[in-house]
């Protein structure tokens, strides 16, 4: 017997991530460890958790199974975040003006800016010296 399950997928900056969302107990795994101890840092766990919390849901009724790759902590904090209300949005079609209100199916486009020629980085250029 298959489990009926919800993906989304979600990004930022290098990050990508896929969002599996069913019944459940209340299991949050990301890259097969539980959720805390992935994201370690203080709040990143909240936030993805509130998009839930929005669509006026318990967290503990669904298993939550993320695979993401790619990026630094907050890039992967936030495609796990937009996954999370792609999928719910799938789940349900009434959760659309819940997330957007709460502005959770925004893809955030702000990439790293490429080195051009001639600069140190970006936008800085070498130290300018009259002679």
């Amino acid at each position: 017997m298959s489990v009926q399950y919800y993906e989304g997928v979600g990004r930022r900056k290098e990050s990508i991530a896929r969002v599996r969302i069913m019944n459940g107990s209340g299991r949050f795994t990301v890259n097969d460890k539980e959720a805390p101890a992935y994201f370690n840092r203080l709040g990143d766990v909240e936030a993805i958790l509130s998009v839930l919390q929005a669509a006026g849901q318990d967290a503990r009724t669904y298993d939550i199974t993320v695979v993401v790759s790619g990026g630094g902590v907050t890039g992967q904090a936030d495609s796990v975040q937009l996954g999370l209300a792609r999928a719910m949005v799938k789940m349900d079609p009434g959760n659309v003006s819940a997330m957007r209100k709460a502005g959770f199916l925004t893809r955030d486009a702000r990439v790293k800016e490429r080195k051009k020629p001639g600069l140190k980085r970006a936008r800085k250029a070498p130290t300018y010296t009259k002679r």
